[in-house]
């Protein structure tokens, strides 16, 4: 018997219920599956780079270098040092040797120390030198490693030995050791490419003109010049340097890293090569200075500086001359670049900053700040080298007469004031008689600037 009844029909709607929820645990299986299957994949992954890097390590190829965490040891060839910021052209390559290379983790860079330094040259004004340091603002001295006719110390460097022109004017560990007791640096200067006992003695690397013959130049004493261009004279200067730094001096200078100026005895024109076959004087200055600082600084931590020309700052005509071009010299690498900006330099009536300065000798502090004012552009720039100026501490009389003054502590000061009034906290003093007057050298005093 059918039995009919009012009570609505719900089976369709429980019918899908239970399908949807059938759907749902199925779905939640699978991504579970999936998520275990992911795993696996990857670890079965890594097993395998790690067994790759494994057996190229074992192969003793160059390993592979993967992003893993793993206690094992891992080796990558050595980084060689690249930050030279010169870039060489090919001719320079092509015309010297490759550069120096070595690992960037066996680089020493040396912490820059802000020298305030005077000149004392083969040593026989230590004593005063030292007091003047131990009194002053002053805190480093340099001394002479090798002048224009040899090395007043008892080097040992074959080819110094050989030429002969070696002597014990001072005894260097006597020197350095006094210095060092009572906290003041010593730095060595090396009177580079004017050399003409070294250039009479080895005339292949001296200047020559085509025929070969060596050549004199009226501006340099009538007297020979090293050739810059000659690889094997950096070699003798880096080798003088080495030998000197080994007995414990805190900076190596060098100075006259310079072609000759002026014209050559007779007229006769020296010969470097063919037009167009040799890279520019400033390349071969700029190549020698790189090379010494990987040799020295870079190698063995101890600063390599550079005395150049005041006048190369603001006269390009010159710089090409003597081949220091300031704007690249300064990015050679070199601790520090040393511009002699003595006003007695500078030619009457030379113009700057929109003063003509009829004797410039006569204007100390304007001088200085003019000169190294007009090349602040060049010097402010990213990786340029510290600028440490040479400053006159000594009477020009040879200028003639109504065009110098004498230079006693106030014409000295003037010009340290110059140079902080610049922001530059540096300075060397020059007299090639090295005797300075008393006095603190702080650039502390009233000049008139305007």
């Amino acid at each position: 018997m059918l039995i009919t009844s009012n009570v609505p029909n719900n089976n369709g709607s429980e019918d899908n219920s239970s399908e949807i929820a059938k759907l749902k645990r199925i779905f939640t299986a699978l991504l579970s599956l999936s998520a275990i299957l992911a795993v696996c994949l990857v670890t079965l992954g890594i097993a395998k780079i790690i067994r790759h890097v494994d057996t190229k390590e074992t192969s003793g190829s160059t390993p592979v270098i993967a992003t893993l965490v793993s206690t094992e040891a891992t080796f990558t060839e050595p980084v060689v040092y690249h930050t030279e910021q010169l870039e060489a052209t090919s001719l320079a390559d092509s015309y010297w040797r490759p550069l120096p290379e070595i690992p960037e983790d066996q680089v020493i860079v040396p912490e820059h120390f802000e020298v305030k330094a005077v000149y004392i040259g083969s040593c026989s004004a230590i004593d005063k030198a030292i007091e003047l340091c131990n009194n002053t603002e002053l805190n480093t001295v340099v001394i002479d490693l090798k002048n224009e006719y040899g090395l007043p110390y008892k080097s040992q460097v074959p080819t110094a030995l050989e030429i002969g022109y070696v002597w014990e004017a001072y005894d260097i560990d006597a020197i350095i050791k006094k210095c060092h007791d009572n906290n003041i640096r010593v730095i060595g200067r090396i009177v580079s490419f004017n050399d003409r006992v070294a250039a009479k003695h080895f005339p292949d690397r001296a200047i020559c003109d085509a025929a070969g013959n060596v050549v004199k130049f009226s501006n340099e004493g009538n007297n020979p010049f090293l050739s810059p261009y000659n690889s094997d004279n950096w070699d003798y200067l880096i080798e003088i340097a080495l030998d000197a730094a080994s007995h414990g001096l805190d900076e190596i200078q060098f100075d006259y890293v310079r072609f000759p100026a002026g014209a050559t005895q007779n007229k006769v024109k020296p010969y470097f090569g063919e037009e167009g076959q040799f890279p520019e004087k400033s390349e071969a200055v700029n190549r020698f200075l790189q090379e010494a600082r990987i040799r020295i600084q870079d190698t063995h931590g101890i600063p390599v500086s550079a005395d150049i020309f005041g006048i190369v700052l603001t006269s390009p005509g010159d710089a090409a001359i003597i081949g220091q071009d300031f704007a690249t010299l300064g990015m050679t690498g070199i601790d520090s670049c040393c511009p002699m900006v003595y006003p007695s330099h500078y030619a009457c009536g030379t113009m700057l900053g929109g003063h003509t300065f009829e004797y410039p000798d006569k204007e100390p502090y304007r001088m200085v700040y003019s000169v190294l004012h007009a090349c602040q552009p060049t010097f402010k720039q990213d990786g340029f080298t510290a600028v440490r100026p040479y400053l006159q501490a000594f009477t020009a009389s040879y200028i003639g007469k109504g065009k110098y003054m004498n230079y006693g502590y106030n014409e000295i000061n003037a010009q340290i004031k110059a140079v902080h009034d610049l922001g530059i906290t540096e300075f060397i003093l020059w007299d090639p008689s090295c005797s300075y007057p008393e006095g603190s050298y702080d650039g502390d005093m009233s000049v008139e600037t305007d």
